[in-house]
Formats: structure tokens, C-alpha cells, sequence
């Protein structure tokens, strides 16, 4: 089911959009941090924040005293974004200079959500953020889960806008003496490094080793 609607519909270059939930997933996958804009009394706030996808739903979470936690959960509107920077566009020219991304929008209410959900929801947000460690660490305790806020998101409407390939110039502009392409960006894991408190033998997780051979 698609998930353009008249509010998520791109209306500059259009034919960047995409409104599939398989591309749509691949975009938040990617990542784990989102930026969740709410309006408070009046006044828009965008903060960032960590969060995990178990299917069509979104999880947040954050401070149990976080004003913008506590806000979304009374079911305003939210919008949440996740972007990536691919790519500097190098044109021959300052205005057909741009830049290579992946970005996600995705509006809708969230919900407060309590108990076993709760624990499934951090459980969802760790291993979004890095899969196979919340089965290694300990488990949040009562008095934890009392002190942190977790939201539900529902992804119903949403879109995608993304870029690839090379500039392109005024045809004109292709005489220039200018350097022009891209330069490509990445977020790359360095090397692991160890807690002060941390025995010398402990092996470094096979979960890491992989994160950062991808």
C-alpha cells in the first residue's frame, strides 16, 4: 500500500519521490538516528533522538520527564526524519552545486506504550542500533523503565526523496576550466575502543566485528 498522501506528496522535483514501504524501510534501516519535530505551545521544536523499526511501527525513546516525549505521547502530530548524506555535488556552478542523499518523512501520532511492549520496544531500538547486544547486556530494571519514556510511531504516511549521479550543468557551463563530480561520504565504525574497567581479555563482540566489515 502506498504511502503518499496530499500532505507527504513532494511537489519539488517529484521525481525523486518514493512512497513504497521497501524503499521507505531500506532508508530507516540504515540508520538510527531520527530528528522528531513537535510544536509546543506554539513554538516547533526538532530534537534528536535514537530510535528502532519492528515492522510498520516506529519506536522512540527518551527521558520520562522529556517535554517533547511527553507531549507527543497526548497524540499531537509529529513529524520524524532520518537523512543521509551520500555525496557532495560538485557542480560548475554554485547554483547546480547540491548533494546526494537518502531522506525519509514520516507523519503521523504517537502512543505512550507500557510493560511487555515496553520491553520489546528498547529491545527493538538496541538491536536497530546495533543487532545481537541486547541479548549481551543487562536488562533494564523497574526502576529504569520508570525513568524512560518509549513511544509508538505507526508508519501509515509517509514519503522518501533521494538523489544519485553526477551534477548537471548549464550545458554552457560544461566549457568551464572547473573541477566538477562528487564527492562521495560515508559513516564508517572505527576500531573498538575498550572501557578503562574492562578485563583485557574480553573478546571483542562477534556483533561488532561485523558492524564494522560492512
Amino acid at each position: 500500500m502506498s504511502l503518499k498522501t496530499p500532505r507527504t506528496t513532494i511537489r519539488r522535483l517529484p521525481k525523486r519521490g518514493h512512497y513504497d514501504r521497501e524503499t521507505l524501510h531500506a532508508v530507516l534501516d540504515a540508520g538510527f538516528l531520527c530528528h522528531l519535530g513537535i510544536v509546543v505551545d506554539g513554538q516547533p521544536y526538532v530534537i534528536p533522538t535514537a530510535f528502532g523499526r519492528d515492522g510498520d511501527v516506529l519506536y522512540l525513546h527518551g527521558s520520562a520527564v522529556s517535554r517533547t516525549l511527553k507531549h507527543a505521547a497526548q497524540g499531537v502530530p509529529v513529524c520524524l526524519t532520518v537523512t543521509h548524506l551520500d555525496g557532495l555535488v560538485l557542480a560548475r556552478s554554485g547554483f547546480h552545486s547540491s548533494m546526494n542523499y537518502r531522506s525519509a518523512v514520516v507523519l503521523g501520532t504517537a502512543a505512550p506504550v507500557a510493560g511487555e511492549e515496553k520491553v520489546h520496544a528498547l529491545a527493538v531500538i538496541s538491536d536497530h542500533i546495533l543487532r545481537g547486544r541486547w541479548a549481551e547486556i543487562r536488562g533494564p530494571s523497574r526502576k529504569e523503565l520508570n525513568a524512560t519514556a518509549v513511544l509508538r510511531l505507526p508508519i501509515e504516511e509517509a514519503s522518501v526523496k533521494i538523489r544519485t549521479g553526477p551534477p548537471a550543468d548549464d550545458e554552457e557551463d560544461y566549457a568551464l576550466p572547473v573541477w566538477a563530480g562528487v564527492l562521495p561520504l560515508t559513516l564508517t565504525p572505527g576500531k573498538p575502543v575498550p572501557d578503562d574497567r574492562l578485563p583485557a581479555d574480553t573478546p571483542v563482540p562477534v556483533y561488532m566485528k561485523r558492524k564494522r566489515s560492512r
